[in-house]
Parts: structure tokens; C-alpha cells; sequence
């Protein structure tokens, strides 16, 4: 399929194409310790993006904001499920979680993210088109970064496993003074998250102090760069450096990603 073309649902979709573990829901809910073999959502996909839903969709309609609840809020976090999304539990209730789920895709169909759910964001959720891929002669497990769309999209065998929405390093200048090692010391940096291909080194669970703050399941790729939860992940370039993950998504990506593996950063974020 080629990149960008709007995939058709047609009824004839096995339940094949989409494969959701029964520890996925459990744990993409918070933030607790990610399940090494239980927390995997797949979405089948060839190397140019998604293969096909599990089911047609047809959308509620209806205008959805941040705070409702109700089946249609269901609907979609279902949805966003079924195409590699992560909306955390399927409750109902449209908070954070869902939000940053509902972001990613915004920004994979070219539509302007808010948390406010109208018929455009309905009719790509009825039609979705696939990730563009960044590399398409990359290894079948991977990650991409695409630094343009402020989007991560994780492959497994060839297949897109979790999609989701970062924040990457803002690209301002900064010197902050931090007591590190027993010493008080000034680090400055270009807060710059580096375009390149990379792989996944090491890595550490729960809370991780670094003379930048705190990183939440931090998995490293570059030096001091990683992959890693944050309280904050907004719709901008924020970081110093680093690629910041929802928290409930950094509870469950270590779990999905080996060392090793290879991370592609691409494209540039334009303010």
C-alpha cells in the first residue's frame, strides 16, 4: 500500500489483523511497572503502515470533549485501540490519557491536534490512513521518530505496534545549575533531540534522576538521550533532549522493546 493512501474497511477484515493481548488493557491504564510479555497491542501492518482493522467503524458523530463520558467516548478510545493507538483503559471517561491517544492520531491524518473530537477527526477515525514511513528498508523491529509530526511509531516484526504522541527537545539553549555527583555544577546544552539512527542501549525502571530531572522509564539510544514518561508531554518541543513519552505509555514501552533495537530520528519541528 503506498504511503499516505487512505486505507478502505471493508467488512471482509479478519479478526486477524489486529491482535490485543489481555494484559494490553490492564497495562496501559497508569503508570505502574510495565509487563514484558503482556502489554502488546498489534496492529497488522505491511512496511509502508497499517494492513487493515479488525471491524468497518462507523462514527458516533456528535462533538466529544475533554471530561466526557459515555459509549461514544468508549467508541473511540476502542477506535484508537484497534489502530496501534494507546488511549489507556477502555472506561469511558475522556481524560488524559485518551487525549495524548487522540493527538497522535490527529497528527498522523494531518489534522491540527485538540482534544476537542468534531466529524473531522470522526471521518479519519471511519478512513485512517497509515504512519508514512521513515524508513522504508528498515529493520522489521524498530523505532521512528518523527520529529515533524512530534509522533514515535514502534514496529514489531515488520508491523506497527504502538503509535504514539512526544515531545522532543525544544531547541532552546539552556544552562541550569544542579548538584550532581555531590557537587554543585552548570550544564548547559542546545536542548536539541539529534536526527540519526541509532539503538537502543540502556535502561532503567520507575523514576531515573538525571542532572536534568526526573525520567520515568527511561530507555536510552544516543548518550544521555532516551525515550521516557513525563508529567508534561505538550503539543511542542519541550525537552532538553530527550523524546517524552505519555506516562502511561512509557509504563508499557520497555516491555515492547528490546536492546538493541534500532531508533530512526527524522524531520524537524517547525514552530
Amino acid at each position: 500500500m503506498a504511503v499516505g493512501r487512505r486505507l478502505t474497511v471493508a467488512a471482509a477484515l479478519t479478526a486477524g489483523a489486529v491482535l490485543l493481548s489481555g494484559g494490553a488493557a490492564q497495562a496501559a491504564t497508569g503508570v505502574t511497572a510495565p509487563r514484558a510479555a503482556g502489554a502488546e497491542i498489534t496492529v497488522a501492518a505491511t512496511p509502508a503502515g497499517l494492513a487493515g482493522v479488525v471491524r468497518p467503524f462507523v462514527a458516533p458523530h456528535g462533538t466529544l470533549r475533554l471530561g466526557a463520558k459515555g459509549a461514544a467516548v468508549k467508541e473511540l478510545q476502542s477506535r484508537l485501540r484497534e489502530l496501534g493507538y494507546v488511549p489507556g483503559k477502555l472506561d469511558a471517561r475522556y481524560g488524559g490519557t485518551t487525549q495524548s491517544a487522540v493527538w497522535a492520531f490527529q497528527k498522523i491524518q494531518g489534522i491540527k491536534p485538540t482534544s476537542t473530537i468534531t466529524s473531522r477527526t470522526w471521518r479519519a477515525l471511519e478512513n485512517p490512513k497509515a504512519p508514512r514511513v521513515l524508513v522504508p528498508a528498515g529493520k522489521p523491529d524498530r523505532v521512528e521518530i518523527d520529529l515533524t509530526r512530534q509522533v514515535a511509531v514502534l514496529y514489531r516484526s515488520g508491523q506497527v505496534r504502538l503509535i504514539t504522541h512526544i515531545s522532543s527537545g525544544s531547541g532552546i539553549p539552556y544552562c541550569e545549575t544542579a548538584t550532581w555527583q555531590g557537587k554543585t555544577q552548570r550544564f548547559c546544552g542546545g536542548a536539541r533531540t539529534p536526527t540519526g539512527d541509532y539503538k537502543t542501549t540502556w535502561r532503567r525502571s520507575g523514576w531515573h534522576r538525571s542532572y536534568l530531572g526526573q525520567l520515568y522509564n527511561p530507555v536510552f539510544f544516543n548518550g544521555g538521550i532516551a525515550l521516557h514518561g513525563a508529567l508534561s508531554v505538550p503539543l511542542y518541543p519541550a525537552s532538553h533532549g530527550c523524546v517524552r513519552l505519555p506516562m502511561h505509555v512509557a509504563a508499557i514501552l520497555p516491555g515492547l522493546l528490546g536492546t538493541g533495537v534500532p531508533v530512526h530520528v527524522r524531520g524537524r519541528f517547525q514552530r
